[in-house]
């Protein structure tokens, strides 16, 4: 994909994906806005051209399929509207006709949010039909969402496919490339990479293909409790994707075979809700009792990954190893 700097887009709509999945307080104020600050370089060139903006993100994980009052994207659209200082038009509504009409009513300056483009249930899935009609709101595609961007989802990869000749980087997603394009060429040692996330379904790629490269390999998070179980091991009501058992114990076979250092959670601070007031309980070994789940490393394991990682000359990391959303973690 080429360059936003490459080309000028006066006139133009632009079909914007970014990361602004931000942390927000119980009273929806954004509580880190480093996301969306990060998309700010992008979103100034491209209104600085002359283009309209039709902004793309998503927010939390809905469950439902359809609008959730708690993870929709006002609360951001009203905080990037106040860095712009200029109207955001939001789109409340989640039917395509209600939104055309928006899209086709833009001017130049013009920067319009869609609501959380995970209602939709048909992202997650990458379905074709739905990037089509995506891609019909605007005439080029620019993807700064470095976050999302191994993600199969529709407005990330399936939609780029609808402009073969008019998908271009963001300055975020351009600097991380090639960054990591660095990172991964000649990398100083030891070189640790660091695994986190909710789902080792969304990371398998991504472990497979830094095994050849790394000397050490840190996993946690929610994914690491499916290596848990694979192992045998207790995890309460934990996270855990069983029809990935045998494939977390192939990784870790794999990293043996390839003399990578895999380490996993030792200890494991537990809770017995999935909230920020929850009751919590130390775990002294990864061994978690039936109505409890795993909500953070505990200290023996954050002493483990802190000397991996002060050992470490080269570190890449990608995923959260614990609940950040909440502050008692």
């Amino acid at each position: 994909m080429k360059s936003i700097n490459d080309v000028s887009f006066s006139g133009r709509k632009v079909l914007l994906r970014v990361d602004f999945n931000v942390p927000v307080d119980e009273n929806k104020n954004i509580t880190d806005d480093t996301r969306i600050r990060e998309a700010m370089p992008t979103i100034d060139k491209l209104l600085g051209d002359g283009a309209a903006l039709i902004i793309m993100a998503h927010f939390g994980r809905p469950k439902k399929g359809g609008f959730e009052a708690d993870l929709s994207l006002k609360p951001v659209a009203d905080y990037l509207s106040r860095i712009l200082d200029k109207k955001v038009v939001f789109t409340q509504s989640l039917d395509f006709g209600d939104i055309s009409s928006l899209a086709s009513a833009l001017k130049p300056g013009d920067v319009m949010m869609l609501e959380n483009i995970r209602f939709y249930p048909e992202e997650t899935k990458g379905d074709e039909a739905f990037a089509r009609k995506l891609s019909q709101l605007g005439d080029c595609y620019v993807n700064d969402a470095f976050g999302a961007a191994h993600r199969e989802h529709a407005s990330t990869a399936t939609i780029a496919r609808f402009f073969p000749n008019d998908r271009y980087f963001g300055l975020l997603m351009e600097n991380e490339v090639r960054n990591l394009n660095k990172l991964m060429q000649n990398p100083q040692r030891p070189f640790t990479a660091i695994i986190g996330g909710s789902k080792i379904s969304s990371k398998i790629d991504v472990i497979k293909n830094l095994l050849p490269l790394v000397d050490n390999l840190v996993i946690g998070g929610g994914m690491s409790y499916t290596f848990a179980k694979a192992e045998g091991k207790a995890i309460g009501r934990s996270i855990c994707e069983d029809d990935k058992m045998d494939i977390a114990l192939e990784l870790k076979a794999a990293a043996k075979a390839k003399g990578v250092n895999l380490y996993l959670p030792v200890d494991i601070v537990a809770g017995d809700s999935f909230s920020n007031d929850c009751n919590v309980k130390y775990c002294p070994q990864v061994d978690i009792p039936d109505g409890w789940e795993g909500m953070d490393a505990g200290e023996k394991t954050v002493k483990l990954f802190t000397d991996v990682i002060m050992n470490s000359k080269t570190i890449l990391w990608n995923g959260p190893v614990g609940v950040f959303e909440f502050e008692t973690f």
